[in-house]
């Protein structure tokens, strides 16, 4: 077969590859340029900038009566915005909605969605909508030729390239946008304070952004919330164009409620309640009794938070509340956007107003060439006029006896054509006797202002002057106080989970099969709970709810965990096992809690042990860690609580009656480890007899020998008969003794 390849005719073959980058290139410049960053010059996007401009057109300004929304809509997509209808009109809302936009463009009559959800608005037919008295500095100077014009998407309209701000609108509302490969995230800030920074540019062109920052202390948000982020951080963020704003929510007493007042940017109320109300159904919040949603139209904000108690210190919970949830939030700033020269950069505050005054610059000189032609036509027609009124009954007499009067009304007065046109377009009765007073009092009005507009034009001292002048006159008569106060604070931080529990008396009781569970008081008698079949009290320990328990298992390692989240005694518990990873076939057998400094005595069954603090105990909770090494059939005691390492006697008695006390001083503190020994038992007896228990006891407190269901008590006097030297035998309990079951100290 011969080798047929197809052809084509009128086509450009290109490699698939060079035709991706150049499709994506196309599209992401079309992001970037056309949808996401808004322009320096007007602080627009185009889809804001074509609604600001067809509502104009409509005669939608601040004094008219407001139309549909959706005829605005129509208006847009129809010939400047070959969009979706629904984008279009969010673009509007936004614009309208006092929380979303520090000045609003747009007057919006209806449902515009409300700070609890601000997607919430009315469809565009039921809204009605017209422009707010301040788009009067966006669209003012728009037919005075201050901006280039381009054709519409199907070439059939114009529509302006920018809009001809006399504010730098982009810092005063701000505005957010992801293009492909750059965001931009730029805050509003207050008028007065940028309308300041300009004039304070416009003097002193040498001044630095930290001379700027005197003027724009920082983002001024709609919302009454507080700006905590430092001074120097807001200075080095103006300074690089990148950094990022924390807000926090302001609130006061009343009475013993928390009234939540102002929230952050952007932030619902429905969402923190959300927030809190977790936390409150996870029981990580004690403190709080309940809380309440109050806001309405009167108060936006009204947020009620209701304390346990008159105790509760407010400053600490707020404080947690600010580091848990969006009481407290960050907002990125970027100042990324479209620069004169149509690229898009990240600016500092420095070169974003320096450009945005060049571009104002700019307007204004082609505002005063623009007046300076009217001006100048003007003159020379009305040069025309005087002229044909000097010289009246020989322009009518041209005018009724010419078949073309307008060549021979040039030749015989010198007449541009122009000028010849409007003298035949005038009416008779503009040719009155007083006609003449008129065209030379409107000369010499427009002859002064022609002087002026020359004079301005030609010196750039005049020009700054004017500018400064008529930012002054916009900032008197749009600005306002700043919204969102300056307060200078530390970064909240969440409280510790024992922080926010109440301290209240507990008893930590863990039964023979490794179930645990925590019962309010310290009077419980743990032996009466009731046990699953087969179960029974293995031990029983006073604790808080504030602190830790510590359970040690039949390997020698420990596990720890917090008393409050332990369930109640009212049920049979939970087994450690869901809480921990113990080794296969490792039991538990002792538990403690304490607080962090609190001493304990570890051993073992073979009668070694020592010192630790309850600290060492706690740590690693799942897998646990290695406490206690212990001899090859030895068990774990139940940890015996120290009072006083100078004072108190270690108390341990083995299985065959033989009790020994030695002072506590003779047992080292270890971390971790095997101990010393604390008491002898032959080797020979090693399998037969055990230590059963060991005991701390203090001058002043009664050890507690327990016998089946007898108890014999001792005096810390009465152990002076039993005590040795460490690791020797000890004295031997009376007849009927001898089968010791456990030691107590009371």
């Amino acid at each position: 077969m011969s080798d047929i390849r197809p052809t084509f005719h009128g086509f450009e073959q290109i490699p698939l590859r060079e035709y991706a980058e150049r499709a994506y290139l196309d599209y992401s410049m079309y992001v970037v340029l056309d949808r996401a960053l808004p322009f320096i010059g007007d602080g627009l996007k185009p889809v804001q900038r074509r609604i600001v401009y067809a509502m104009s057109e409509l005669g939608l300004n601040a004094a008219s009566k407001p139309k549909k929304s959706a005829r605005t809509v129509g208006d847009v997509i129809g010939k400047f915005h070959p969009h979706g209808d629904s984008a279009c009109y969010e673009a509007l809302v936004l614009m309208a909605q006092p929380f979303s936009y520090r000045y609003p463009l747009i007057d919006g009559q209806g449902n515009f969605g409300s700070p609890d959800d601000p997607k919430s608005f009315a469809a565009m037919r039921y809204t009605e909508s017209k422009l707010t008295p301040i788009a009067e500095v966006l669209l003012g100077e728009l037919g005075q030729g201050t901006v280039d014009w381009d054709p519409n998407f199907d070439g059939t309209l114009e529509e302006p390239t920018w809009l001809p701000a006399r504010l730098p609108h982009l810092l005063l509302n701000g505005t957010t946008g992801i293009a492909v490969g750059m965001a931009t995230d730029v805050p509003p800030h207050n008028l007065n304070e940028i309308a300041s920074a300009c004039i304070r540019l416009i003097d002193d062109p040498e001044a630095t952004v930290a001379d700027l920052c005197e003027h724009v202390r920082g983002p001024d948000y709609p919302t009454a919330a507080e700006i905590i982020t430092a001074p120097a951080d807001l200075r080095a963020m103006y300074e690089t164009g990148n950094g990022s704003v924390r807000a926090r929510a302001t609130f006061r007493k009343e009475g013993a409620n928390i009234v939540v007042t102002a929230l952050p940017y952007q932030v619902s109320p429905s969402k923190v309640i959300e927030q809190i109300a977790q936390q409150m159904r996870a029981k990580k919040l004690p403190w709080l009794e309940d809380i309440r949603d109050e806001s309405d139209h009167a108060n936006p904000v009204r947020v009620v938070l209701i304390p346990r108690s008159n105790r509760v210190d407010v400053e600490q919970l707020m404080g947690h509340l600010f580091a848990t949830t969006d009481l407290e939030k960050s907002y990125r700033v970027n100042l990324n956007v479209i620069g004169l020269d149509g690229r898009p950069q990240v600016k500092d505050l420095k070169t974003l107003l320096t450009e945005w005054l060049s571009f104002r610059y700019d307007t204004v000189t082609r505002r005063l060439k623009h007046r300076l032609e009217k001006v100048e036509r003007r003159l020379h027609l009305l040069e025309g006029l005087l002229v044909a009124f000097l010289n009246l009954d020989e322009v009518i007499r041209i005018i009724r006896s010419e078949d073309e009067p307008k060549p021979v009304l040039m030749r015989r007065f010198e007449l541009s054509e122009e000028q010849a046109e409007y003298i035949l377009e005038t009416k008779l009765k503009q040719l009155a006797r007083l006609e003449e007073m008129k065209i030379r009092g409107e000369q010499d009005d427009l002859d002064s202002e022609r002087d002026r507009l020359i004079a301005t034009l030609g010196s750039k001292a005049k020009l700054k002057k004017l500018v400064k002048d008529e930012i002054a006159a916009d900032a008197k008569k749009y600005g306002d106080a700043r919204m969102s106060p300056l307060v200078q604070r530390d970064a909240a931080q969440a409280l510790d989970e024992t922080e926010l529990v109440a301290s209240e008396p507990m008893t930590v009781v863990l039964s023979e099969k490794g179930w645990v569970r925590a019962a309010k008081g310290h009077d419980i008698d743990a032996a009466s709970l009731g046990y699953r079949e087969g179960d029974g009290l293995l031990a029983a320990v006073k604790s808080r709810s504030t602190q830790q328990a510590a359970f040690l298992d039949s390997t020698g390692r420990s596990y720890s965990t917090l008393v409050h989240t332990l369930p109640s005694a009212r049920g049979n518990g939970e087994p450690l096992t869901g809480r921990f990873s113990p080794a296969a076939g490792a039991s538990f057998q002792a538990v403690a809690s304490g607080g962090n400094d609190d001493r304990f005595v570890l051993a073992s069954s073979h009668g070694y042990g020592f010192v630790t603090r309850f600290e060492n105990l706690t740590g690693r909770q799942k897998a646990g860690k290695a406490m206690l090494n212990l001899t090859t059939g030895a068990k774990v005691l139940q940890p015996a609580a120290v009072s006083s390492v100078e004072t108190d006697r270690v108390v341990a008695v083995t299985s065959a009656g033989h009790l020994l006390a030695f002072p506590l001083s003779e047992l080292p503190e270890l971390d971790k480890g095997k101990g010393n020994k604390i008491i002898d038992i032959p080797k020979a007896k090693l399998g037969t007899e055990r230590v059963v228990a060991i005991a701390a006891v203090s001058p002043g407190q009664t050890l507690q020998v327990k016998s089946g269901q007898r108890t014999m008590s001792l005096s810390f006097k009465d152990l002076d008969e039993y005590v040795g030297a460490r690791a020797t035998r000890g004295g031997l309990l009376p007849r009927g003794w001898q089968k010791v079951d456990g030691l107590a100290v009371e």
